[in-house]
């Protein structure tokens, strides 16, 4: 019996890959991801006992989970010693932390638009800011950044969101420029409707029973089938394939780009 051939390298091996919010939802299936293509992923979050666990479950081998308020900058610089520590280097960056909450414009308060805004746009520039530099010392790299559907359109009620994550397409477009010269490709990715606790925060409440869960499941999936051409909502895992894509050699001529991944939605409205 002839013997098998030996498994070719996964798409990020050899690489570090540092991912914020990797604690549940998308942030999770990327570091799941990442590892399983051969990549040492360092899982951030303020979700300790979830980042713990998921850490624990891809093994001590090939992650490590940090404690990281992405808002923070000393938090960043201990994450980025701890992960060097760790690994030895950093070569890619997953600014995955992200806050949603549905308000009216005007109903929306200075504190909740200052918390939306320091997460999901200051927390992206201070990883772009703190990451980069050790990046282009390890010889070049990526950086992705997570922007959404509503960074390149308008939703009602998501104001605050919308206009954070139009921020992170521009810093995505201007790191791209600044750091194409030290071997980095920064590109976003931008999801339309993807089935994860911060779609709807209610039925993930600390003390939702399963079947809250499921109902507002159901009722989101039924919105959505209506305005999504594909039908659905997206998975985490589908999100994590583009983050893949755009942090390994298939992009290698890639960057500057918000990518779109939602199920046609921004295409325009469908009259079947």
């Amino acid at each position: 019996m002839s013997p098998q051939p030996p498994s070719p390298p996964g798409k990020l091996h050899g690489r570090v890959v540092l991912v914020t919010g990797a604690a549940r939802g998308q942030g999770e299936a990327e570091a799941r991801l990442f590892a399983a293509e051969g990549a040492r992923v360092v899982l951030a979050d303020v979700l300790d006992e979830q980042g713990e666990a998921v850490a624990a479950d891809i093994g001590a081998e090939h992650a490590l989970y940090l404690h990281l308020d992405v808002t923070e900058e000393d938090g960043w610089r201990a994450a980025l010693a701890a992960a060097k520590e760790r690994f030895g280097h950093v070569d890619g960056l997953v600014n995955n932390a992200g806050v949603l909450r549905f308000n009216e414009l005007v109903a929306t308060s200075l504190a909740e638009f200052q918390l939306i805004t320091q997460v999901n746009q200051v927390g992206a520039f201070l990883g772009i800011r703190t990451v980069a530099p050790e990046i282009a010392a390890a010889g070049g790299g990526t950086i992705v950044n997570t922007s959404s559907y509503t960074g390149l359109t308008g939703m009602g009620y998501v104001g605050a969101y919308a206009a954070s994550k139009h921020a992170v397409v521009g810093l995505t477009r201007v790191a791209a420029l600044e750091l194409a010269p030290k071997g980095i490709r920064v590109n976003a990715v931008c999801p339309g409707a993807v089935d994860t606790p911060m779609a709807h925060p209610d039925a993930f409440a600390a003390d939702a029973d399963p079947a809250t869960v499921e109902k507002v499941r159901r009722a989101a999936d039924a919105y959505y089938r209506k305005l999504v051409p594909l039908g659905r909502m997206g998975s985490p895992e589908e999100i994590a394939k583009l983050a893949l894509f755009l942090s390994c050699d298939d992009s290698s001529y890639i960057t500057g780009q918000p990518i779109v991944i939602d199920g046609g939605w921004l295409a325009g409205v469908s009259v079947g």
